[in-house]
């Protein structure tokens, strides 16, 4: 196996931190980035301290669980409460943001998005990022395959 490129890199380390997910629907980690350096991580799950739907099942409203915090979200308000900058940064994430979450992203001042997977992309999501001139990449890397990489060096 070849060295990642820096987008696998983050991509992996973004499908790690989904596996710390406590949604019981779609698992997704998220990973900022600025000159090659992480700044935040987040993955969807339930408000801090608060109860999990892992534990005690989703808390539906209307086809969505209200419970969860997005990964998006979680990441940016760690930057936020630390007070890190994001202008200028680039996120990566295993699916493609929700609408909410690409306005919290184009607020931030990130100026580019990876994404593997996409999952209900909003045709006003795409709008918003095309008119802001913020790139989008869909990239894939396959996380198993790496750690069996890594294994099979030892």
């Amino acid at each position: 196996m070849g060295r990642l490129s820096w987008d696998e890199y983050f991509m992996a380390q973004a499908k790690l931190l989904a596996s710390r997910s406590t949604c019981l629907r779609l698992k997704v980690g998220c990973v900022i980035t600025r000159d090659k350096r992480i700044i935040a991580t987040g993955y969807n799950g339930s408000v801090s301290g608060e109860v999990h739907c892992s534990d005690v099942g989703c808390k539906m409203e209307e086809g969505h669980c209200i419970r969860t915090v997005h990964a998006e979200a979680n990441a940016l308000t760690q930057c936020a409460r630390f007070g890190v900058a994001t202008e200028g940064a680039s996120l990566y994430v295993t699916h493609f943001p929700c609408l909410n979450c690409v306005k919290l992203i184009i607020q931030a001042g990130i100026g580019h998005i990876y994404y593997a997977t996409e999952y209900r992309v909003h045709p006003y999501a795409l709008e918003l990022l095309k008119l802001k001139g913020i790139g989008l990449t869909q990239i894939s890397v396959s996380l198993k395959d790496w750690l069996v990489g890594l294994e099979e060096e030892e």
